[in-house]
């Protein structure tokens, strides 16, 4: 089954991708936003003129990318990646969300099943591990640089 590129107005990917969903049309069978693709949605259906006569319809699509792609090229859209890739025990970051935000602090451990980092803040008078979860924080220095 192709799937095709949908053009989009930047940041209504999901906008659009709901909106071409909720047709409930046979011939398509699935859409995708994927997060870090954007002004783009992907959407399997039988052909394009199908989606064509959908977009119509639908404000913020702006047409379909000529050519198809196969399933093996968005295959890596469809597993999410774990938060904590990329962080190591050591490195500086600064967290971004929570009570927490703007401060400074060092790795201490980190827990991948959970998703989760538990640092010890840099200016705090008491050492105190806090544990957060990984999209809360920003690496600012790495050890393995």
């Amino acid at each position: 089954m192709p799937i095709y590129a949908v053009k989009t107005t930047a940041s209504q990917e999901e906008t659009v991708a709901d909106m071409i969903a909720s047709k409930e049309m046979p011939e398509i069978h699935a859409v995708l936003a994927p997060d870090s693709l954007t002004s783009y949605v992907m959407v399997e259906a039988e052909d394009d003129s199908i989606i064509e006569r959908v977009l119509d319809e639908i404000p913020h699509a702006n047409g379909i990318v000529p050519g198809t792609s196969s399933m093996t090229e968005v295959e890596h859209f469809l597993s999410p990646t774990p938060d904590v890739e990329g962080i190591a025990e050591g490195d500086i970051v600064e967290l971004i969300a929570g009570p927490f935000k703007g401060e400074k602090a060092q790795v201490q451990r980190i827990d991948e099943g959970k998703d989760q980092v538990t640092v010890e803040l840099y200016e705090a008078t008491v050492p105190i591990p806090v544990t957060v979860r990984g999209d809360q924080i920003r690496v600012l220095d790495s050890e393995e640089r």
